[in-house]
Protein backbone atom coordinates (compact mmCIF):
# COMPACT_ATOMS: atom_id res chain seq x y z
CA UNK A 1 0.00 0.00 0.00
CA UNK A 2 1.51 3.37 -0.62
CA UNK A 3 1.88 6.09 1.52
CA UNK A 4 -0.44 9.14 1.32
CA UNK A 5 1.18 12.07 -0.32
CA UNK A 6 2.40 14.34 2.52
CA UNK A 7 2.07 18.10 1.87
CA UNK A 8 4.92 20.88 2.06
CA UNK A 9 4.23 22.33 4.72
CA UNK A 10 4.28 19.60 6.88
CA UNK A 11 7.18 18.42 5.46
CA UNK A 12 8.96 21.65 6.23
CA UNK A 13 7.56 21.64 9.51
CA UNK A 14 7.93 18.40 10.22
CA UNK A 15 10.73 17.61 12.94
CA UNK A 16 14.07 16.79 11.58
CA UNK A 17 13.48 18.82 8.63
CA UNK A 18 16.08 22.20 9.94
CA UNK A 19 17.41 19.89 12.76
CA UNK A 20 21.07 17.70 12.93
CA UNK A 21 21.93 19.98 9.59
CA UNK A 22 25.74 19.45 10.07
CA UNK A 23 24.97 15.95 8.70
CA UNK A 24 23.78 17.00 5.22
CA UNK A 25 25.25 18.72 2.20
CA UNK A 26 25.33 22.37 1.59
CA UNK A 27 23.29 21.86 -1.45
CA UNK A 28 20.89 19.93 0.54
CA UNK A 29 20.70 22.35 3.41
CA UNK A 30 19.78 25.44 0.41
CA UNK A 31 17.53 22.95 -1.10
CA UNK A 32 15.64 22.62 2.29
CA UNK A 33 15.82 26.42 2.39
CA UNK A 34 14.80 27.09 -1.33
CA UNK A 35 11.65 24.67 -0.61
CA UNK A 36 10.68 26.19 2.87
CA UNK A 37 10.48 29.78 1.19
CA UNK A 38 8.74 28.59 -1.81
CA UNK A 39 5.96 27.25 1.49
CA UNK A 40 6.31 30.30 2.79
CA UNK A 41 5.62 32.70 -0.50
CA UNK A 42 2.60 30.58 -1.28
CA UNK A 43 1.36 31.22 2.33
CA UNK A 44 1.85 34.64 1.80
CA UNK A 45 0.07 34.49 -1.19
CA UNK A 46 -2.83 33.03 0.52
CA UNK A 47 -3.13 34.97 3.39
CA UNK A 48 -3.11 38.00 0.98
CA UNK A 49 -6.37 36.30 -0.68
CA UNK A 50 -8.32 35.81 2.73
CA UNK A 51 -7.13 40.24 3.74
CA UNK A 52 -8.74 40.67 0.56
CA UNK A 53 -12.27 38.93 1.49
CA UNK A 54 -11.90 40.02 5.21
CA UNK A 55 -11.65 43.75 3.47
CA UNK A 56 -14.66 43.02 1.33
CA UNK A 57 -16.96 41.41 4.48
CA UNK A 58 -15.36 44.72 6.61
CA UNK A 59 -17.34 47.22 3.75
CA UNK A 60 -20.16 45.28 3.94
CA UNK A 61 -20.66 45.25 7.29
CA UNK A 62 -19.61 48.80 7.71
CA UNK A 63 -22.42 49.24 4.75
CA UNK A 64 -25.25 47.72 6.98
CA UNK A 65 -24.32 49.63 9.93
CA UNK A 66 -24.78 52.74 7.91
CA UNK A 67 -21.17 54.01 8.02
CA UNK A 68 -20.82 53.83 4.30
CA UNK A 69 -22.76 54.93 1.45
CA UNK A 70 -21.18 53.20 -1.42
CA UNK A 71 -22.09 50.00 -2.87
CA UNK A 72 -19.21 47.14 -2.65
CA UNK A 73 -19.04 47.84 -6.35
CA UNK A 74 -18.44 51.41 -6.23
CA UNK A 75 -16.04 50.90 -3.25
CA UNK A 76 -13.98 47.85 -4.72
CA UNK A 77 -11.24 49.25 -6.28
CA UNK A 78 -10.44 51.03 -3.20
CA UNK A 79 -10.60 47.99 -1.44
CA UNK A 80 -8.84 45.90 -3.48
CA UNK A 81 -5.97 48.92 -3.56
CA UNK A 82 -6.34 49.28 0.02
CA UNK A 83 -4.87 45.58 0.33
CA UNK A 84 -1.69 45.92 -2.24
CA UNK A 85 1.57 45.94 -0.29
CA UNK A 86 3.78 48.73 -2.18
CA UNK A 87 7.09 46.52 -0.94
CA UNK A 88 8.85 49.28 -0.12
CA UNK A 89 7.67 48.93 3.64
CA UNK A 90 8.59 45.45 3.49
CA UNK A 91 10.90 44.74 0.92
CA UNK A 92 8.72 41.95 -0.49
CA UNK A 93 8.38 42.95 -4.17
CA UNK A 94 12.33 42.26 -4.26
CA UNK A 95 11.15 38.51 -4.30
CA UNK A 96 8.93 38.64 -6.61
CA UNK A 97 9.39 37.92 -10.45
CA UNK A 98 7.92 37.08 -13.18
CA UNK A 99 7.95 33.22 -12.72
CA UNK A 100 5.86 33.23 -9.94
CA UNK A 101 4.17 30.05 -9.25
CA UNK A 102 0.81 30.73 -7.47
CA UNK A 103 -0.46 27.93 -5.44
CA UNK A 104 -2.93 25.76 -7.26
CA UNK A 105 -6.04 25.29 -5.27
CA UNK A 106 -6.28 21.57 -4.56
CA UNK A 107 -9.33 21.16 -2.12
CA UNK A 108 -7.01 19.28 0.04
CA UNK A 109 -6.27 21.91 2.32
CA UNK A 110 -8.54 23.82 5.09
CA UNK A 111 -7.51 27.07 3.67
CA UNK A 112 -8.90 25.49 -0.62
CA UNK A 113 -12.19 25.32 0.95
CA UNK A 114 -12.71 28.49 2.52
CA UNK A 115 -11.04 30.21 -0.68
CA UNK A 116 -12.93 28.18 -3.44
CA UNK A 117 -16.54 28.92 -1.34
CA UNK A 118 -17.92 31.32 -3.86
CA UNK A 119 -19.78 33.31 -0.19
CA UNK A 120 -17.76 36.47 -0.79
CA UNK A 121 -19.83 36.83 -4.12
CA UNK A 122 -22.82 36.73 -1.78
CA UNK A 123 -22.07 38.56 0.78
CA UNK A 124 -24.14 41.30 0.36
CA UNK A 125 -27.19 39.22 -0.03
CA UNK A 126 -26.25 36.87 3.01
CA UNK A 127 -28.32 37.89 6.27
CA UNK A 128 -25.78 39.28 9.74
CA UNK A 129 -25.46 35.63 10.86
CA UNK A 130 -24.03 34.58 7.57
CA UNK A 131 -21.93 37.33 7.30
CA UNK A 132 -20.98 36.65 11.29
CA UNK A 133 -20.24 33.08 10.70
CA UNK A 134 -18.11 33.80 7.27
CA UNK A 135 -15.75 36.43 9.27
CA UNK A 136 -15.19 34.08 11.94
CA UNK A 137 -14.00 31.42 9.50
CA UNK A 138 -11.98 34.03 7.41
CA UNK A 139 -10.28 34.85 11.09
CA UNK A 140 -9.25 30.90 11.99
CA UNK A 141 -7.74 30.47 8.75
CA UNK A 142 -5.91 33.69 8.63
CA UNK A 143 -4.48 32.72 12.21
CA UNK A 144 -4.09 29.37 10.84
CA UNK A 145 -1.58 30.70 8.33
CA UNK A 146 -0.34 33.26 9.96
CA UNK A 147 1.13 30.38 12.45
CA UNK A 148 2.12 28.27 9.95
CA UNK A 149 4.53 31.36 8.12
CA UNK A 150 5.60 32.30 11.83
CA UNK A 151 6.62 28.64 12.11
CA UNK A 152 8.53 28.71 8.49
CA UNK A 153 10.26 31.82 9.14
CA UNK A 154 12.05 30.13 12.19
CA UNK A 155 12.68 27.12 9.39
CA UNK A 156 13.94 28.98 7.26
CA UNK A 157 16.38 31.16 9.84
CA UNK A 158 18.15 27.72 10.71
CA UNK A 159 18.56 26.74 7.56
CA UNK A 160 19.80 30.28 6.57
CA UNK A 161 21.85 30.18 9.59
CA UNK A 162 23.30 27.23 9.10
CA UNK A 163 24.87 28.10 5.30
CA UNK A 164 26.37 31.36 6.64
CA UNK A 165 28.03 29.47 9.59
CA UNK A 166 29.35 27.11 6.37
CA UNK A 167 30.43 30.16 4.64
CA UNK A 168 32.21 32.14 7.81
CA UNK A 169 34.29 28.28 8.75
CA UNK A 170 35.25 28.27 5.18
CA UNK A 171 33.30 25.25 4.30
CA UNK A 172 30.63 26.21 1.85
CA UNK A 173 32.96 25.22 -1.61
CA UNK A 174 35.15 22.47 0.29
CA UNK A 175 31.65 19.66 -0.22
CA UNK A 176 32.36 18.77 3.30
CA UNK A 177 29.32 18.36 5.80
CA UNK A 178 30.73 19.96 9.01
Amino acid sequence: MTEPKRRRIDIVLSEGFSTDLGDLSLEEVRSRRDMAEEVERELSYYRRLLHGRMDLLAFEMRRRRGEETRSLIEALPEIIASGIPSGRETGELRHLSVDLQLPEITGRREIDHILEDDAITRIATMDDSELSELQLALAEAERTVSEQRRQLHEVIDRLQAEIIDRYKRGLAGSGTTS
